[in-house]
C-alpha cells in the first residue's frame, strides 16, 4: 500500500474511531464525566446485534430500530442509577463507579458468551468485504465508507440538534452552568439523563459497526475505550467536530505507522496521542505564555 492508499484508509479508519468516541465525548461535554464503561457499553450493543441476528434472524440494520432506542433507555437508567448517585460524593467517585460497572458487565458477558470472538460479517453479505477499485492499486471498502458517512451525518446531526433546538440549547446551557439553569426552569437532572440517553444511543450505532467490521469478545471494551479516548482527546473532548478530526488524525497516524512496520500501527497512534497531550500541557504553562508575549513585543 502506497502513501495515498494509507491516507485514504487512515481517514476511513478515523471515521470508525470517531463514531466510537462520539458518545464518550458527548457525555463528557455535558456532564464532565469520563465514562470508563464506555467501551464495555459499545461491546454490549455489539452483542445485542449479534444475538438478534444469530437467534432471531433479524437483519442488523433492521435490528438497529430496537437496539439503538434500547441503548438510549439504558443510558437514561445508567445516569439515574450509577452516575447521579455517585456524583453526590465528588468528581472522582463517578469515574470509579463506571470502572466498577465495566468490570461487572465484562464478567457477565464472559459468563454468557464465553471467550470466543463473535462477528456480524456472515449476516451482512458481501458488504463485509466488497470494495471499490480506484485506479490500479487503491481499494476502498464499502463498509468503511458507510461507517465514515454515518459518522459525519451523526456528528452533523448532533451539532444541528444542539444549536437549533430548544432541547439542544438546554443541554448546552446545562453543560455550561448546571447549578444555575434551574433559575430559568431547566432541570439539570432531567437534562443529564437525556444527554446520557443520547450518548448511549450513539453507542448503539457504534456497537453495530464494531461487530460488523471485525470480531468482538466480552473483554474487548478496554481496547475500544482506549481508541475512543485517544480520538476524543486528540480533537478536544468537549468538541463534537473536534472528536471527528481527532479520530481521523488517529486513524491516519496508525495507517502510516503500518507502512513502516506491522507493530507501527499501534505505536504511531499512541505516539501521536502522547505528543499532542504533551504539547497541550506545554502550551498551557504560564511560562510559555510569558515567552510568547515577549516574542510579540
Amino acid at each position: 500500500m502506497n502513501w495515498i492508499g494509507a491516507l485514504v484508509q487512515g481517514i476511513l479508519l478515523g471515521g470508525h474511531y470517531a463514531l466510537i468516541a462520539c458518545g464518550l465525548a458527548f457525555m463528557y461535554s455535558v456532564m464532565r464525566i469520563i465514562n470508563l464503561a464506555h467501551g464495555t457499553l459499545v461491546v454490549v450493543a455489539s452483542f445485542a446485534f449479534w444475538v438478534l441476528a444469530t437467534y432471531w434472524g433479524i437483519n442488523p440494520f433492521l435490528a438497529a430500530i430496537g437496539v439503538v432506542p434500547g441503548m438510549a433507555l439504558l443510558g437514561w437508567g445508567f445516569q439515574r442509577g450509577v452516575l447521579e448517585p455517585s456524583g453526590r460524593f465528588g468528581l472522582l467517585v463517578p469515574i470509579l463507579a463506571t470502572f466498577g460497572f465495566a468490570i461487572l458487565v465484562n464478567n457477565l458477558l464472559f459468563l454468557q458468551f464465553g471467550a470466543s470472538p463473535h462477528s456480524l460479517a456472515p449476516y451482512i453479505g458481501t458488504l463485509s468485504y466488497s470494495s471499490w477499485t480506484i485506479g490500479s492499486n487503491l481499494y476502498v471498502g464499502k463498509l468503511a465508507v458507510l461507517i465514515f458517512v454515518v459518522a459525519v451525518v451523526l456528528f452533523g446531526g448532533l451539532s444541528l440538534f444542539l444549536a437549533k433546538t430548544p432541547l439542544g440549547r438546554a443541554i448546552r446551557a446545562t453543560s455550561e452552568d448546571p447549578s444555575t439553569v434551574g433559575l430559568v426552569g431547566i432541570s439539570a437532572r432531567k437534562i443529564n439523563a437525556i444527554a446520557a440517553a443520547i450518548a448511549l444511543g450513539t453507542v448503539g450505532i457504534a456497537g453495530m459497526f464494531l461487530v460488523m467490521r471485525g470480531n468482538v469478545t466480552p473483554y474487548a471494551g478496554m481496547a475500544v475505550l482506549l481508541f475512543a479516548f485517544e480520538a476524543a482527546e486528540i480533537g478536544g473532548a468537549d468538541s463534537l467536530w473536534g472528536t471527528l478530526v481527532g479520530g481521523v488524525i488517529l486513524g491516519v497516524a496508525q495507517s502510516f505507522g503500518a507502512l513502516l512496520s506491522p507493530q507501527g500501527f499501534l505505536i504511531a497512534g499512541h505516539g501521536v496521542f502522547l505528543l499532542i497531550v504533551i504539547g497541550r500541557v506545554v502550551l498551557s504553562r504560564p511560562s510559555f505564555g510569558r515567552i510568547k508575549a515577549r516574542l510579540a513585543q
